[in-house]
């Protein structure tokens, strides 16, 4: 998170244009993929949630996953993030087969997501809950934070992690409430201190799963304010939105789930005319 500094608009528009040019193309993304899903399935009893589905994510881009209530968006998701360990079918990220491993070594490893309802800990303030999230931290260790003679490298290693936590909360315009219970921000609040905890993990790739959802206007354009200068800085986003709009202004890549299955990908032209995409999920004209 260090070094994050605001751009004038004319710059913001300039790298903003220079960075959609510089995404991968459907075929190139095939070739450089940062995450790769296969045939991926997840059964619950009877129930096949996912049903082989298959796509790659390119580094560095803004993605879309959408598609109807029910169609697998989220378990698919949980499959990815470890939550759920795949009935069959494989998970790469970054070339690596990381199929069912669980959520922190995945984290640990750059691969990271939020949740549709945010999960701050409710009695800790903001600024305790986004020192929380980086792992690895040296006053992990009860022998370190206790030891006069080691315990000067964990006040160091606290001090650097408290500027960085300052810093990463003004990125995101909540660094006024550092001093608040989490429990009493309200829920567009609750989502921007999601993702500062999130970055404060230093990804690689964040899935976000309805980050807009009860968000009101005002903090819902803050919200992909930051997400669009992060993308622009080389973090890689997997995004699950219903609202068509954000979709279709700000991904460059749109993957649409129907049934469990990718029913269809392209950018927002191409499934815009998509005659399956229109009849299965749209219902007509977005």
């Amino acid at each position: 998170m260090a070094g994050v500094t605001p751009m004038s608009d004319a710059e913001a528009v300039g790298t903003e244009r220079r960075s959609r040019e510089d995404v991968p193309t459907t075929s190139e993304a095939i070739d450089s993929p940062l995450l790769e899903v296969k045939r991926l399935r997840k059964e619950f009893g009877g129930v096949t949630a996912v049903d082989g589905a298959s796509f790659r994510v390119a580094s560095g881009s803004l993605t879309g996953l959408i598609g109807p209530n029910g169609a697998g968006k989220s378990t698919t998701f949980n499959c990815i993030t470890g939550i759920h360990e795949p009935t069959a079918g494989t998970v790469r990220f970054d070339g690596q087969d990381v199929t069912g491993l669980p959520p922190y070594t995945l984290a640990e490893r750059g691969l990271v997501r939020t949740f549709q309802i945010a999960r701050e800990l409710s009695e800790m303030t903001v600024l305790e809950n986004v020192m929380l999230a980086p792992p690895g931290q040296v006053g992990e260790s009860a022998i370190r934070a206790v030891l006069p003679g080691l315990r000067e490298a964990v006040e160091r290693d606290e001090a650097e992690l408290v500027e960085d936590a300052w810093e990463t909360l003004s990125f995101f315009e909540i660094d006024h409430l550092a001093h608040e219970n989490a429990g009493n921000l309200s829920g567009g609040q609750r989502k921007l201190l999601e993702m500062a905890r999130v970055l404060m993990t230093d990804p690689e790739m964040v899935l976000l799963d309805e980050p807009l959802a009860g968000v009101n206007p005002t903090l819902e354009e803050k919200l992909l304010d930051r997400i669009d200068e992060l993308r622009r800085e080389g973090l890689t986003f997997l995004l699950v939105e219903h609202d068509m709009d954000v979709i279709m202004e700000h991904c460059e890549h749109i993957i649409v789930m129907h049934q469990g299955q990718v029913l269809a990908e392209g950018d927002a032209e191409t499934i815009q005319r998509d005659e399956r995409v229109l009849e299965a999920y749209l219902g007509g004209d977005v």
